[in-house]
Protein backbone atom coordinates (compact mmCIF):
# COMPACT_ATOMS: atom_id res chain seq x y z
CA UNK A 1 0.00 0.00 0.00
CA UNK A 2 1.14 3.92 -0.95
CA UNK A 3 2.28 5.43 2.03
CA UNK A 4 2.66 9.10 1.25
CA UNK A 5 0.05 11.62 2.18
CA UNK A 6 -0.24 15.06 1.19
CA UNK A 7 -2.47 17.56 1.37
CA UNK A 8 -3.25 20.07 -1.82
CA UNK A 9 -2.29 23.49 -1.17
CA UNK A 10 -5.85 24.72 -2.27
CA UNK A 11 -7.06 22.59 1.11
CA UNK A 12 -4.21 23.58 3.53
CA UNK A 13 -5.22 27.33 2.69
CA UNK A 14 -9.14 26.82 3.41
CA UNK A 15 -8.36 24.88 6.81
CA UNK A 16 -6.27 28.07 7.40
CA UNK A 17 -9.11 29.95 6.95
CA UNK A 18 -12.00 28.19 7.97
CA UNK A 19 -10.43 27.06 11.52
CA UNK A 20 -9.57 30.63 12.74
CA UNK A 21 -13.28 31.62 11.16
CA UNK A 22 -14.89 28.57 13.25
CA UNK A 23 -12.79 29.08 16.83
CA UNK A 24 -14.03 33.44 16.37
CA UNK A 25 -17.86 32.31 15.53
CA UNK A 26 -18.11 29.86 18.48
CA UNK A 27 -16.56 32.72 20.94
CA UNK A 28 -19.10 35.15 19.49
CA UNK A 29 -22.24 32.62 19.82
CA UNK A 30 -21.13 30.55 22.89
CA UNK A 31 -19.16 30.51 26.17
CA UNK A 32 -16.82 27.77 24.77
CA UNK A 33 -14.05 26.21 27.56
CA UNK A 34 -12.04 23.39 26.48
CA UNK A 35 -10.08 21.45 29.08
CA UNK A 36 -7.14 18.78 28.42
CA UNK A 37 -5.02 20.48 25.66
CA UNK A 38 -1.86 19.08 27.63
CA UNK A 39 -3.21 15.75 26.76
CA UNK A 40 -2.83 16.07 23.13
CA UNK A 41 0.45 14.96 21.72
CA UNK A 42 2.84 17.57 20.33
CA UNK A 43 3.84 15.17 16.75
CA UNK A 44 2.87 11.71 15.21
CA UNK A 45 -0.36 10.29 14.55
CA UNK A 46 -3.33 9.71 16.59
CA UNK A 47 -7.03 9.25 16.23
CA UNK A 48 -9.33 11.77 17.91
CA UNK A 49 -12.74 10.03 18.83
CA UNK A 50 -15.71 12.61 19.59
CA UNK A 51 -19.48 12.04 20.43
CA UNK A 52 -21.90 12.98 17.95
CA UNK A 53 -24.95 15.01 18.84
CA UNK A 54 -25.19 17.01 16.84
CA UNK A 55 -23.76 18.77 13.25
CA UNK A 56 -21.96 21.52 15.62
CA UNK A 57 -19.28 18.99 16.91
CA UNK A 58 -17.34 18.62 14.37
CA UNK A 59 -16.92 21.89 13.61
CA UNK A 60 -16.02 22.79 17.47
CA UNK A 61 -13.24 19.80 17.41
CA UNK A 62 -11.84 20.69 14.28
CA UNK A 63 -11.51 24.36 15.35
CA UNK A 64 -10.39 24.47 19.04
CA UNK A 65 -7.82 21.16 17.92
CA UNK A 66 -3.87 22.53 18.46
CA UNK A 67 -3.45 20.89 14.51
CA UNK A 68 -5.32 20.54 12.07
CA UNK A 69 -6.74 17.00 11.71
CA UNK A 70 -7.91 15.10 8.98
CA UNK A 71 -11.95 14.08 8.83
CA UNK A 72 -13.36 11.14 8.96
CA UNK A 73 -17.71 11.91 8.08
CA UNK A 74 -20.42 9.82 6.93
CA UNK A 75 -21.11 10.25 3.04
CA UNK A 76 -24.43 11.95 2.95
CA UNK A 77 -22.52 15.17 4.56
CA UNK A 78 -21.46 15.46 1.00
CA UNK A 79 -24.98 15.53 0.13
CA UNK A 80 -26.45 18.48 2.39
CA UNK A 81 -26.52 22.00 1.44
CA UNK A 82 -24.32 23.77 3.02
CA UNK A 83 -22.25 21.12 5.25
CA UNK A 84 -20.96 19.64 1.52
CA UNK A 85 -19.40 22.91 0.78
CA UNK A 86 -17.91 23.20 4.36
CA UNK A 87 -16.58 19.24 3.75
CA UNK A 88 -15.00 19.66 0.37
CA UNK A 89 -13.72 22.76 1.17
CA UNK A 90 -11.80 21.45 4.49
CA UNK A 91 -10.91 17.79 2.61
CA UNK A 92 -12.45 15.86 4.95
CA UNK A 93 -12.69 11.60 4.00
CA UNK A 94 -16.29 10.56 2.87
CA UNK A 95 -17.09 6.81 4.11
CA UNK A 96 -20.35 4.61 4.03
CA UNK A 97 -21.55 3.59 7.10
CA UNK A 98 -21.67 0.14 7.67
CA UNK A 99 -19.58 -0.91 5.16
CA UNK A 100 -16.51 -1.88 3.91
CA UNK A 101 -14.99 1.32 1.85
CA UNK A 102 -11.46 0.65 0.40
CA UNK A 103 -10.46 4.03 -0.91
CA UNK A 104 -11.15 5.98 2.36
CA UNK A 105 -9.55 3.06 4.16
CA UNK A 106 -6.25 3.41 2.68
CA UNK A 107 -6.59 7.53 2.50
CA UNK A 108 -6.91 7.09 6.19
CA UNK A 109 -3.89 4.27 6.91
CA UNK A 110 -1.82 7.14 4.19
CA UNK A 111 -2.38 9.88 6.68
CA UNK A 112 -1.74 8.14 10.08
CA UNK A 113 1.26 6.53 8.04
CA UNK A 114 2.21 10.48 7.50
CA UNK A 115 1.96 11.20 10.96
CA UNK A 116 -1.16 12.98 10.80
CA UNK A 117 -3.88 13.09 13.43
CA UNK A 118 -7.63 11.73 12.44
CA UNK A 119 -10.70 12.92 13.49
CA UNK A 120 -13.77 10.72 13.92
CA UNK A 121 -17.31 9.98 15.40
CA UNK A 122 -17.24 6.54 16.42
CA UNK A 123 -21.01 6.21 16.72
CA UNK A 124 -20.80 7.06 12.41
CA UNK A 125 -23.74 9.23 12.89
CA UNK A 126 -25.45 12.16 15.35
CA UNK A 127 -27.53 11.18 18.20
CA UNK A 128 -30.08 14.51 17.95
CA UNK A 129 -29.83 13.87 22.10
CA UNK A 130 -27.55 14.11 24.78
CA UNK A 131 -27.01 10.40 25.31
CA UNK A 132 -24.73 8.33 23.63
CA UNK A 133 -25.61 5.46 20.90
CA UNK A 134 -23.42 2.17 20.29
CA UNK A 135 -20.33 2.95 18.26
CA UNK A 136 -19.76 0.91 15.43
CA UNK A 137 -16.66 -1.02 15.41
CA UNK A 138 -14.81 1.07 12.57
CA UNK A 139 -12.13 2.42 14.60
CA UNK A 140 -11.29 -0.79 16.16
CA UNK A 141 -10.65 -2.00 12.95
CA UNK A 142 -8.45 1.26 11.87
CA UNK A 143 -6.31 0.22 14.85
CA UNK A 144 -5.73 -2.91 14.28
CA UNK A 145 -4.53 -1.76 11.02
CA UNK A 146 -2.56 0.85 12.20
CA UNK A 147 -1.79 0.59 15.67
CA UNK A 148 -2.17 4.42 17.54
CA UNK A 149 -3.29 6.02 20.17
CA UNK A 150 -6.80 7.05 20.94
CA UNK A 151 -7.95 10.33 22.35
CA UNK A 152 -11.13 10.79 23.64
CA UNK A 153 -12.88 13.94 23.75
CA UNK A 154 -16.29 14.70 25.17
CA UNK A 155 -18.40 17.39 23.73
CA UNK A 156 -21.18 19.42 25.78
CA UNK A 157 -24.04 22.18 25.00
CA UNK A 158 -23.35 21.52 21.21
CA UNK A 159 -27.49 20.00 21.25
CA UNK A 160 -29.70 20.62 17.92
CA UNK A 161 -30.94 23.73 19.61
CA UNK A 162 -27.54 25.70 20.07
CA UNK A 163 -28.13 27.63 16.74
CA UNK A 164 -31.65 28.72 18.00
CA UNK A 165 -30.28 29.43 21.59
CA UNK A 166 -27.26 31.52 20.50
CA UNK A 167 -29.24 33.31 17.50
CA UNK A 168 -31.77 34.48 20.79
CA UNK A 169 -28.16 36.10 22.57
CA UNK A 170 -28.44 33.15 25.23
CA UNK A 171 -24.44 32.47 24.57
CA UNK A 172 -24.74 28.73 25.64
CA UNK A 173 -22.14 26.87 27.46
CA UNK A 174 -20.07 24.62 25.01
CA UNK A 175 -17.62 22.58 26.71
CA UNK A 176 -14.98 20.22 25.05
CA UNK A 177 -12.92 17.65 27.16
CA UNK A 178 -10.10 15.84 26.27
CA UNK A 179 -8.83 13.14 27.63
CA UNK A 180 -5.78 11.37 27.93
CA UNK A 181 -3.88 9.10 24.81
CA UNK A 182 -4.55 5.60 25.38
CA UNK A 183 -3.89 1.97 23.16
CA UNK A 184 -6.66 -0.23 22.66
CA UNK A 185 -5.52 -4.01 23.75
CA UNK A 186 -4.29 -5.84 20.59
CA UNK A 187 -7.15 -8.66 18.89
CA UNK A 188 -5.67 -12.13 18.17
CA UNK A 189 -8.97 -13.86 17.82
CA UNK A 190 -10.14 -14.88 14.19
CA UNK A 191 -13.75 -14.92 12.55
CA UNK A 192 -16.86 -14.46 15.09
CA UNK A 193 -14.55 -13.94 18.00
CA UNK A 194 -12.42 -11.25 16.04
CA UNK A 195 -15.95 -9.53 15.21
CA UNK A 196 -17.20 -9.48 18.84
CA UNK A 197 -13.64 -8.02 19.98
CA UNK A 198 -13.41 -5.15 17.69
CA UNK A 199 -17.18 -4.17 18.91
CA UNK A 200 -15.32 -4.47 22.59
CA UNK A 201 -12.57 -2.40 21.54
CA UNK A 202 -14.51 0.31 19.72
CA UNK A 203 -17.70 0.51 23.09
CA UNK A 204 -14.17 0.87 25.34
CA UNK A 205 -13.49 3.73 23.17
CA UNK A 206 -16.69 4.83 23.98
CA UNK A 207 -16.90 4.37 27.39
CA UNK A 208 -13.29 6.60 27.61
CA UNK A 209 -15.29 9.04 26.03
CA UNK A 210 -18.73 8.56 28.41
CA UNK A 211 -16.04 8.82 31.42
CA UNK A 212 -15.04 12.72 30.62
CA UNK A 213 -18.98 13.19 30.03
CA UNK A 214 -22.12 13.97 32.42
CA UNK A 215 -24.58 11.23 33.48
CA UNK A 216 -27.24 12.50 30.56
CA UNK A 217 -24.45 12.22 28.00
CA UNK A 218 -23.44 8.71 28.78
CA UNK A 219 -26.50 7.42 26.90
CA UNK A 220 -25.62 3.25 25.90
CA UNK A 221 -22.51 3.87 28.01
CA UNK A 222 -23.72 4.49 31.13
CA UNK A 223 -23.22 1.40 32.60
CA UNK A 224 -20.30 0.12 30.89
CA UNK A 225 -17.62 -1.51 33.64
CA UNK A 226 -14.81 1.21 32.29
CA UNK A 227 -16.64 4.05 34.50
CA UNK A 228 -17.64 1.32 37.13
CA UNK A 229 -13.38 1.13 37.82
CA UNK A 230 -12.91 4.81 37.07
CA UNK A 231 -15.33 5.41 39.80
CA UNK A 232 -13.83 3.51 42.33
CA UNK A 233 -10.55 4.86 41.77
Amino acid sequence: METTYSVPIRTRAARKTLRPTFRVLFHLLSHVTITGKENVPAQGPYLVAINHVSLYDPPLAVAFWPAAPEVLGAIEVWHRPGQNILAQLYGGIPVRRGEYDRQPLQRLLRALHSGRPVLMSPEGRRSHRPGMNQAHPGIAYLVEKFPVPVIPVGIVGTTDDFWQRARRGERPQVTMHIGKPFYLPPIESLGNDRKAARQQNADLVMAHIAALLPPEYRGFYANHPFLTSQASC
